[in-house]
């Protein structure tokens, strides 16, 4: 696989879905955990959604418990805790793992495209990945990079 568009993810809801349906659009792709001390960033990057959403950006989050067991939840109390706290309202998938042999094949790709500190593996929750309208990487950011100050990236990602 060599862009973003190729892959196909679970929806929250159990919904297979392609993700080209991104096609264009710019991508904040996000391992999200409930139970974490960076869980707060769901604020922020609903925050961004609201901003930049209009202009063809999309957070896509993916639940994972393979850190400290952050993510024990099944689909149905990860929507309603993201939702009652709060108030995602971009797109979340189902839960999955980023590391190891059973890792989604997105978090393959990503991995291998954008090393972090540790070599290729995702060193905790909140890592985010910054995918350009054409569905290559242009960025990894750290779990304790806030959303926020992603801001700057998304908007140069962003313009014609």
């Amino acid at each position: 696989m060599t862009s973003l568009h190729e892959f196909r993810a679970t929806t929250i809801d159990g919904q297979e879905q392609p993700l080209s349906m991104y096609d264009g659009k710019v991508a904040l792709v996000v391992n999200t955990a409930s139970k974490c001390g960076f869980t707060p960033q769901y604020e922020g990057l609903q925050q961004l959604w609201d901003k930049y959403g209009d202009d063809g950006f999309v957070v896509l989050g993916f639940p994972c418990d393979q850190f400290g067991h952050q993510e024990p939840g099944d689909e149905a109390e990860i929507s309603g805790f993201c939702q009652t706290n709060y108030g995602v309202s971009f797109p979340m998938f189902a839960k999955i793992d980023v590391n190891g042999a059973d890792a989604h094949p997105l978090y393959q790709w990503l991995r291998d495209q954008k090393g972090g500190v540790l070599g290729d593996r995702i060193k905790w929750n909140f890592t985010k990945f910054l995918i350009g309208r054409d569905g290559q990487v242009i960025d990894r950011f750290g779990p304790s990079t806030k959303p926020a100050k992603i801001a700057g990236d998304i908007e140069a990602a962003l313009a014609p």
